[in-house]
């Protein structure tokens, strides 16, 4: 399947269909600099208002901080933080993690993490979601101080 033809999916009802996808885009990701060109398209998935499609974007945007010489991802660093205060609880989860990409190859933008991490209003989340998010960002603290 061709690369825009597995993007394409990522807009697909068919969940199942989707995610593998997404895997195999970022497997690319890790390794190639192909899906750099669709970075704008993934960054505007994060407008989306399913939140399936917010984290599908926000993923593959993460993984191609490493590709980005022209700085596209710093130019967008606030639409992409924002992920961090979705509606979501699993959403922010999963921006928790994929922000470990843009702390290993984005080390200027540490301040801006930082910030949209001290933000994150713990208060609104379950009992049961809130330890773990907040095990996440300090995970993600972490990582920026040992940069």
């Amino acid at each position: 399947m061709e690369l825009n033809t597995k993007i394409q999916s990522l807009y697909e009802k068919d969940n199942n269909l989707a995610y593998k996808n997404l895997q195999e885009l970022e497997k690319i990701s890790e390794t190639s600099n192909q899906l750099y060109p669709y970075l704008n398209e993934f960054i505007s998935m994060l407008k989306s208002d399913k939140y399936v499609m917010r984290v599908r974007g926000f993923r593959l945007a993460c993984k191609q901080a490493q590709w980005d010489d022209e700085k596209q991802i710093n130019l967008a660093i606030n639409e992409i933080l924002a992920m961090v205060h979705d509606p979501k609880p699993t959403a922010i989860r999963q921006a928790l993690l994929y922000l470990q990409e843009l702390v290993y190859y984005k080390p200027e933008l540490h301040p801006e993490i930082k910030d949209a991490l001290s933000t994150i209003d713990f208060s609104q989340f379950k009992d049961t979601m809130a330890p773990l998010i907040k095990k996440d960002v300090q995970l993600l603290l972490q990582l920026i101080a040992a940069q």
